[in-house]
């Protein structure tokens, strides 16, 4: 363990002066570092298998958390101990839950290899809040999705904020980002999705669309679910490119849902049967 007194010391710049975009380009690692808040997001991320990179601890919590502490020093990655007044001058300190600690990003898969042995799979296009990322990772991950493909303007699942309201469960659900610009993205993993033996359906208000229960969803031992970003949902192009549309059934004039608690609720109702 090794104690520090001032933040503007250079082995805490990871936690205090370097953004997730310049983490994640990192020189120190070929797949970049990401930041994990909170014992219980930190440990997850040990569990999955992600290498730490260090630990930050306030003073007033070694106690607390000493399993931790423990965890990182057995394995010999460094513990930074700093007082509680100086780390709560890091920025976005306030609403964490206590420790930080840097950890490098493994390789993600191949798009095929990610889809060889999954049946229900989310597909995120351009959505670009980090809570709500982070919100549809957890819902994956409690209501029994396969995987999560990603857009390449969708906001990163392991920026801290995606992380933190994830809690932790982004390491369990396997993802991708998909490539290509302009919209080639689609073409490609549209053409993945198939090849895998995947319908597809998006979420999306349209006059033609069935409602999440029909039977017909059901029947499709593999399904994709597309969902759009916050303001205007799924492009066009990516609805047209469906085999569905799908719509929410709601009361009182109430259109739409936000992506996360429409993800929450189609993943109930298309995966019932991956939790049985």
């Amino acid at each position: 363990m090794e104690r520090i007194t001032d933040i503007a010391d250079g082995r805490l710049d990871m936690y205090a002066r370097l953004t997730d975009v310049q983490l994640r380009s990192h020189l120190e690692s070929e797949h970049g570092i990401f930041v994990a808040e909170s014992a219980k997001v930190v440990a997850r991320a040990l569990d999955a298998g992600y290498e730490p990179v260090s630990l930050v601890v306030p003073d007033h919590r070694l106690v607390r958390e000493e399993g931790l502490v423990a965890r990182f020093e057995e394995a010999g990655y460094p513990v930074f101990c700093v007082p509680r007044e100086e780390l709560a001058k890091l920025a976005g300190f306030e609403v964490t839950r206590g420790v930080l600690a840097a950890m490098r990003r493994k390789r993600l898969p191949e798009v095929r290899e990610l889809l060889e042995s999954a049946r229900r799979v989310a597909v995120l296009e351009d959505v670009t809040n980090h809570a709500n990322v982070g919100s549809v990772f957890r819902n994956a991950a409690a209501l029994g999705l396969d995987a999560v493909l990603v857009s390449p303007e969708c906001c990163d699942p392991l920026y801290r904020r995606a992380v933190r309201v994830s809690m932790g469960t982004v390491f369990q659900v396997p993802w991708v980002r998909l490539e290509g610009e302009d919209g080639r993205w689609l073409d490609d993993a549209m053409r993945h999705l198939r090849e895998a033996g995947f319908a597809t359906c998006a979420l999306a208000l349209r006059d033609d669309a069935v409602a999440l229960d029909d039977p017909a969803l059901k029947r499709h031992g593999k399904l994709a679910m597309f969902f759009g970003t916050e303001g205007g949902g799924l492009a066009d192009a990516t609805i047209e490119a469906c085999d569905h549309v799908v719509v929410i059934p709601m009361r009182h004039g109430v259109d739409s849902l936000n992506v996360a608690a429409t993800s929450a609720v189609a993943f109930w109702e298309l995966a019932r049967e991956r939790r049985q």
